[in-house]
């Protein structure tokens, strides 16, 4: 039990804190996997630690949550920003594709090329916000390049809050907009794994329960402190760790 209960312990801080930053959960949790033969991962795990992730954004932005839905024009644009990653992740994740992605040398590249984006993206002037200039062709901009989210390695926050520094929104707004679209494409990822599950004799234990908490607490304190972090600093802290990564990985494949 006790075994048990550190691996998802390490598993909840590897997805609560990383499905927020950029630098890649699906990448670390395969990384993790590779390493370590958790005997307590599985499918359902994944799905409790992910949905732990969701409650906690849903929570965090609960009052900001319902002026969203307010504002038609705004949840709109959310939706068309999140349908390019359903459609394509529904596609990729049916076909089997995604499996083709999903090895060490890819995650090493797509580490260090989507690293170098975030630094360049990160330098743009600032002159737009969300509320004011948020408009359908920067949606379709930023929803698209989600897409890329699907290979390991890109980081979907990192790839969205790359898109919107392009786009002249400021390090905060950018991750606001990641965090808004994080709710739709976590949502979709567990349904997808839920019908894997369907046929299976699902046990709702205290092992899957303490994933969801310790997920959630992972994930609020990552989503609170990252939104201050970004308020006062640049995103170079998470350039030189995924470089710094990426350096490894390639030492580990070539060498």
């Amino acid at each position: 039990m006790i075994s048990n209960f550190l691996e998802i312990f390490i598993l909840a801080a590897v997805q609560g804190i990383s499905e927020f930053l950029p630098v890649s959960s699906s990448a670390h949790l395969f990384l993790i996997s590779e390493i370590y033969e958790f005997k307590s991962q599985s499918l359902l795990i994944d799905i409790s630690l992910h949905l732990g992730s969701l409650l906690a954004i849903i929570i965090y932005f609960r009052n900001e949550l319902k002026d969203i839905i307010k504002n038609k024009n705004l949840f709109f644009l959310l939706v068309i920003g999140s349908l390019p990653l359903l459609v394509f992740g529904a596609i990729i994740y049916k076909s089997g594709l995604i499996n083709y992605f999903r090895n060490i040398e890819v995650i090493a590249w797509t580490t260090l090329i989507f690293a170098l984006l975030l630094y360049v993206a990160d330098k743009f002037e600032v002159d737009k916000k969300i509320e004011t200039d948020l408009q359908l062709k920067s949606i379709l901009v930023i929803g698209l390049f989600q897409i890329l989210a699907l290979i390991p390695g890109v980081s979907r926050s990192g790839i969205v809050i790359t898109a919107g520094r392009f786009l002249n929104f400021d390090r905060y707004d950018s991750t606001k907009i990641s965090f808004y679209l994080s709710m739709p494409a976590i949502a979709g990822a567990s349904l997808l794994s839920l019908k894997s599950l369907v046929d299976e004799n699902i046990d709702f234990n205290l092992i899957v329960l303490i994933s969801i908490i310790l997920s959630f607490i992972f994930s609020y304190l990552t989503i609170k402190y990252f939104l201050l972090f970004v308020k006062r600093f640049s995103l170079n802290l998470f350039v030189i760790y995924r470089i710094i990564l990426s350096i490894v990985l390639f030492l580990i494949i070539y060498i």
